[in-house]
C-alpha cells in the first residue's frame, strides 16, 4: 500500500484520517483517538508523505508536529474542502475531501505558524475584544445617564474625565 497524501480531519477527541495513492483512490481508512492518531500515522505513512488538515482551532500544533516528523504538511482553508464532499457530512466525508482538496494543482495552503507568530495573534485578538467591550460599556453608560437627562461625552478618554466628577 503506497500512501501519497493523508487528510486528516481534526476533531476533540476522535481523529478521522483518510489516505490516497498516486491516483486519488483511498486505500488507507481510519478513525483514531486523540492521544494515538498521531503515533499510528507515524508507524504507516512515510515521512516525506503529504498530509493535510482543515485550518481549525489545533491545526497549526498539529502541523508543526507533523513537520518536525518530517512530513510535508497543507492547511487547507475550509471553503476549499467544502465543493469536495460528496454526500452526508460526517468526519470520514470530511477527511476524504481534504485529501481530495490538498491534490488540487490551485490550492493554495495556509502557511503554518510558529508558536511566537500565534501567540502574537492571540495578544491582537484578546486586546481587540478588550477594546470592543470597553466601547460597548462606554456605550451602555450613556445610555443608562441620558435615562437620567444627563449628556456623556463620546470620546473615551473625556467620558473617563467626566465621570470622575459630574455630567453636563
Amino acid at each position: 500500500m503506497e500512501i501519497n497524501r493523508v487528510g486528516v480531519d481534526l476533531a476533540k477527541n476522535v481523529f478521522q484520517l483518510h489516505g490516497a495513492d498516486r491516483r486519488g483512490k483511498a486505500v488507507w481508512k481510519r478513525r483514531l483517538s486523540r492521544g494515538k492518531w498521531l503515533q499510528v500515522l507515524c508507524d504507516t505513512v512515510e515521512p516525506g508523505t503529504e498530509v493535510g488538515m482543515e485550518a481549525c482551532a489545533g491545526a497549526h500544533h498539529w502541523a508543526r508536529q507533523l513537520i518536525q516528523r518530517g512530513y510535508v504538511v497543507k492547511i487547507v482553508p475550509p471553503q476549499f474542502v467544502k465543493p469536495f464532499i460528496k454526500s452526508n457530512k460526517n468526519d470520514a466525508n470530511d477527511a476524504q475531501a481534504i485529501c481530495e482538496a490538498m491534490g488540487r494543482p490551485n490550492m493554495h495552503p495556509v502557511r503554518v505558524k510558529t508558536v511566537e507568530q500565534q501567540d502574537m495573534q492571540a495578544l491582537h485578538r484578546i486586546r481587540d475584544e478588550i477594546k470592543s467591550h470597553r466601547i460597548g460599556k462606554a456605550n451602555q453608560i450613556r445610555g443608562l445617564v441620558a435615562e437620567y437627562g444627563l449628556v456623556a461625552p463620546q470620546q473615551l478618554a473625556a467620558l473617563d474625565k467626566k465621570s470622575r466628577g459630574r455630567f453636563i
